[in-house]
């Protein structure tokens, strides 16, 4: 299993460099979250989960740290997803904490799971699950489970109709020694998110429980 990588910014210029990013009034980054994104870069995933730097966001804090992932079976891209994590050393009200951490998870699934009526709640459950499963501990978690359908006409007419299903979300993960949370766990319970919504089966004891729901492998030919 490769390990994660990612980018490391200061608000104030959205650099990313990996050694020693500006904040966001130009001072050194904080040694919390140092750490923090170190463990980032050491966790291990699955070996189906093909991760990528990306460019973090700007003015969402001080302090941020991005990645992006793919369920990847083949040729085929089954979920992708992106996780930042976000840092104010002052900390932040709406965050009760001095770390965030924002997603974003989207995958194909066959159209017919679109008509239950509880395939939002299942999905959430999913993000909580995964969390709890790995004995995390966090707050304020908040998000919302989008469900689009496509259905396809003249010359495309022959694809299948498509429902993908977005989960947006966003948590305060707890700090533990030195003001730092465990965000390679974080990061590995993600992935499971990812694994568990792209339909894969569980890898191991902790996704025994694990229900999935069947998708469409790959995209339709026109």
């Amino acid at each position: 299993m490769a390990a994660a990588q990612g980018h490391i910014s200061g608000q104030s210029d959205g650099a990313d460099g990996t050694d020693g990013a500006d904040g966001a009034e130009g001072g050194a980054v904080p040694s919390a979250f140092r750490s923090a994104v170190d463990a980032l870069r050491a966790a291990r995933l699955r070996p189906e989960l093909e991760v990528e730097p990306t460019r973090p966001p700007k003015r969402l804090a001080p302090h941020a740290y991005a990645m992006e992932a793919a369920v990847v079976d083949g040729d085929e891209d089954l979920a992708d997803g992106r996780l930042v994590l976000l840092h104010d050393p002052a900390g932040h009200e709406a965050w009760q904490g001095a770390f965030r951490l924002v997603t974003l998870v989207r995958a194909e699934l066959e159209p017919e799971m679109a008509a239950d009526p509880l395939l939002p709640e299942v999905c959430w459950s999913w993000l909580t699950g995964a969390l709890e499963a790995r004995g995390l501990f966090y707050g304020e978690a908040g998000g919302t489970v989008t469900m689009a359908g496509s259905h396809y006409f003249g010359a495309l007419e022959t694809r299948r109709p498509a429902t993908q299903i977005e989960i947006r979300a966003s948590w305060t993960p707890r700090e533990g020694r030195g003001g730092v949370p465990d965000t390679a766990a974080h990061l590995v319970a993600w992935g499971d998110l990812l694994c568990q919504i792209a339909g894969l089966p569980p890898s191991g004891p902790l996704d025994a429980a694990v229900v999935t729901l069947p998708q469409r492998r790959g995209p339709q030919a026109p």
